[in-house]
């Protein structure tokens, strides 16, 4: 566990992108897509497209899941 971000590649409506994630935010984002019986590439969309422009992709993905955490505790 480092606790640097690596890049990952996404897929968004058809377009190859990458966002920098700490292996266990992609962890969990990845185990909250299969909970909601997603694709990590449609679930990534809706976060793309709910964010606000000024945030980036990686930390709107780190905000979403610190919220689905806090939101169930």
């Amino acid at each position: 566990m480092s606790g640097r971000p690596v890049k990952r590649s996404l897929t968004l409506k058809g377009h190859r992108t990458s966002v920098s994630l700490e292996d266990e935010f992609w962890r969990a984002f990845r185990d909250i897509a299969e909970e909601k019986n997603l694709p990590i590439n449609a679930l990534a969309a809706d976060i793309d497209v709910a964010r606000d422009p000024e945030t980036g992709l990686a930390s709107a993905i780190r905000v979403f899941v610190l919220n689905w955490y806090r939101d169930r505790g």
